[in-house]
């Protein structure tokens, strides 16, 4: 039997996986960037929760207990992933499911949010595209004068992430003006402090995809947004982690979100004002980002505020983020 081993452990593929399956991975070989594509999963079959892997044609997804990989949450692997790991899924995900333990249709499976109880706050990037800069002036009567000279940073509180396919709760007896803000993702692999931009890359595990719900009317009321951006039910996440050297650094993703089928936001990433390596080096040069630290590099024009009239959302609206390369999350909202 093949064995794999990482810091002093065994690995062991499956006894009922012919052995022309599996291949010997060397701990050091290094990183293909923008090569394979690795989208890691926690989902739910069988009233089981579990973390695994997407195949590469998207149709199934193995446990990465399938390959002797111990892991209880997405968080771990953040934290211990090593690259002998990443190496070997990306070869079985490219395998057929046959003769792997645990594999199942991904129309049998429901995914969940990838970091289900995230460990801290998200860091959130408020206005990081021009566009959406001008209409949050124009929505709050304010004058915009087309500068963006620091980046503005704020918490968003979860005590649990909305899955891909969750319900965003309305709070219809405190929110009169319920929005939706389709962004990035960005989650730490590697503590990171006083990292100069060149070096930021090393420290990026991979990206999700964030609905950065927001209650406009009590966001406004407080005069800063952190009540209003973190009600429960306001953080959807999905519907993967998609690993960094699965694209080529700095990503540059065609991003958008519709509302009952009608596109709303249709911009890309590398339209952010104040890109990936920007964020991290700067606030690594004050604070410590702890691997599993999850950023949300903030939402381009379209959001509700952004029409004439309004165009909030109402229970029963159905809003669907999408990230070329990552997929798409759909919720509804929710009396």
């Amino acid at each position: 039997m093949l064995k794999y081993k990482k810091l002093g452990k065994i690995f062991r593929p499956s006894s009922d996986a012919p052995r022309t399956r599996f291949r010997r991975i060397r701990e050091n070989r290094g990183s293909c960037k923008g090569g394979s594509t690795l989208k890691l999963l926690t989902y739910e079959v069988d009233r089981r929760k579990d973390i695994g892997v997407m195949s590469k044609d998207e149709m199934w997804v193995y446990p990465l207990r399938a390959f002797g990989m111990e892991y209880t949450s997405m968080m771990e692997v953040v934290k211990g992933f090593s690259q002998s790991e990443k190496d070997l899924l990306e070869h079985v995900s490219g395998l057929e499911p046959y003769g792997i333990t645990g594999a199942a249709m991904r129309s049998e499976v429901r995914l969940l949010a990838p970091i289900e109880v995230p460990e801290q706050d998200i860091i959130c990037l408020g206005l990081n595209y021009m566009e959406h800069a001008e209409e949050s002036a124009r929505f709050k009567k304010e004058a915009f004068d087309g500068v963006r000279k620091e980046a503005v940073y704020f918490s968003k509180r979860v005590n649990r992430t909305v899955g891909p396919d969750g319900e965003i709760s309305s709070h219809s007896d405190i929110v009169d003006s319920l929005d939706y803000e389709a962004e990035l993702g960005v989650i730490i692999g590697k503590e990171a402090y006083r990292v100069p931009k060149e070096q930021v890359r090393d420290h990026i595990f991979g990206y999700t995809i964030i609905n950065d719900v927001s209650a406009r009317n009590v966001q406004n009321a407080h005069k800063q947004w952190y009540f209003g951006k973190s009600l429960d039910g306001f953080t959807p996440m999905g519907p993967c982690i998609l690993t960094a050297d699965s694209v080529e650094y700095p990503p540059k993703f065609p991003i958008r979100s519709l509302v009952n089928g009608e596109v709303r936001q249709e911009s890309n990433t590398e339209r952010m004002i104040f890109d990936i390596d920007h964020i991290v080096s700067e606030l690594s040069m004050g604070m410590t980002l702890k691997a599993g630290t999850i950023i949300s590099t903030g939402t381009p024009s379209g959001v509700g505020m952004g029409f004439t009239p309004p165009k909030f959302l109402k229970a029963g609206d159905v809003v669907e983020c999408v990230i070329e390369g990552i997929g798409s999350i759909k919720n509804t909202v929710s009396e």
